[in-house]
């Protein structure tokens, strides 16, 4: 059997090392030059966690990733306003957590999927073939692959998704917001960080700050907008967004470089996630958000799910639609999930900024913490093993 999955990013990768080791043909293709150098940095925890150790990789997130010391709302001097030690939240998933920047999972996934499955940089693909029995994508140079599968996991403006179901204004959602994420080297910033996740306590907007082990910083930063449209220059857009906080955002800011990672914040809602031989796959088909909290752990878990479906079904078509089945429920919640969280991610008013305060004060209380930390965090738990075999 034969797949070509278009997109090597979280979902892709782990899928293409899953089908991989299950003695699939394999071919990776994905549109940039090269792996992503920047990206967020990420906590990784529930259903995605499970998988991964089913996988055979936690042990390499683990080590790629990064024991936070505490969380820190600071105000535009640079004091903690609210805060709270991450072990909270660690005990609240029972110790299932790691914070690990996008690269580095993605580097991860990449050895796991390197020595069973072929991946091509610089692969952009503009259509999609179907035939009885099968599908193809057509590439840019006009290339035409076969396959038995075809998976757009692309991200959420999927050509794959584009080119099979019509354009992205028919499954997109937009959360009101704008985001950006980037890397930079300055001492100062890096030790005033320290090994704490630091984050602006503000209206509408905020930016996040985490210490690297190389010295660096990796700096994200989200803030409400009234117009979905892209900016043509990002950096000047962060500027005006973000600059009058103070403390050392403007000095972040202006470390900003010029391959910054800019896009809006959206949901993607697809109706049916496969025809055919061609199944969508992460955030082409079901993108939570990075207000979910758990965008990685959904696209590790729903790719391991469905070679596990792949792997044990009489047929292709079977496999989609019985994995489509189990696991669209789990995805809807965390997008409910997402949306609701986006007053406690990006409060709208002060009243809204003390509310979140207290709750973190809340969850310091004996008695009080597991129960607040679950709230922040989401159900994070789902028995994504009883789920392959459902």
């Amino acid at each position: 059997m034969r797949a070509v999955v278009c997109g090597a990013g979280i979902a892709g990768l782990a899928l293409a090392g899953c089908l991989g080791r299950q003695g699939w043909d394999v071919e990776v293709l994905e549109r940039a030059p090269g792996p992503r150098a920047q990206g967020y940095m990420m906590d990784f925890f529930g259903p995605g966690w499970d998988a991964a150790e089913a996988m055979g990789v936690l042990g390499a997130i683990r080590e790629a990733g990064y024991a936070v010391s505490r969380l820190s709302y600071v105000d535009g001097r640079g004091r903690e306003r609210a805060g709270l030690p991450y072990a909270r939240f660690a005990h609240a998933l029972d110790g299932r957590l790691t914070s690990v920047l996008r690269p580095d999972l993605e580097r991860v996934l990449r050895e796991h999927a390197d020595p069973v499955a072929a991946l091509r940089f610089g692969r952009a693909v503009v259509d999609v073939v179907a035939r009885p029995g099968g599908a193809g994508v057509v590439l840019d140079d006009g290339t035409l692959l076969d396959a038995d599968l075809v998976v757009g996991a692309d991200g959420v403006h999927s050509a794959v998704r584009r080119a099979a179901l019509g354009p992205e204004e028919r499954f997109r959602r937009f959360l009101g917001c704008h985001t950006a994420a980037f890397l930079l080297d300055d001492p100062e910033v890096r030790r005033d960080v320290g090994g704490r996740v630091c984050l602006t306590d503000d209206t509408d907007r905020t930016v996040g700050l985490y210490g690297l082990r190389d010295g660096r910083v990796a700096a994200f930063a989200v803030h409400r907008v009234d117009d979905p449209a892209l900016p043509a220059d990002p950096r000047t857009a962060l500027w005006r967004a973000h600059s009058s906080f103070g403390w050392l955002v403007p000095r972040v800011l202006q470390a900003c470089p010029e391959d910054v990672y800019y896009d809006e914040v959206l949901q993607v809602e697809v109706p049916r996630w496969s025809r055919g031989r061609v199944v969508l796959l992460g955030d082409a088909a079901q993108a939570v958000s990075l207000l979910g909290g758990q965008g990685a752990s959904i696209g590790v878990a729903g790719a391991w799910l469905l070679a596990e479906r792949l792997a044990r079904a009489a047929s292709v078509e079977e496999a989609l639609a019985g994995w489509e089945r189990v696991w669209r429920p789990v995805v809807a919640e965390k997008q409910r999930a997402a949306r609701d969280g986006a007053a406690w991610f990006l409060p709208a008013s002060r009243s809204r900024v003390r509310a979140r305060r207290l709750m973190l004060r809340l969850a310091g209380l004996p008695g009080l913490d597991r129960a607040v930390t679950r709230g922040l965090v989401g159900r994070a738990r789902g028995d994504v093993r009883a789920l392959a075999a459902g």
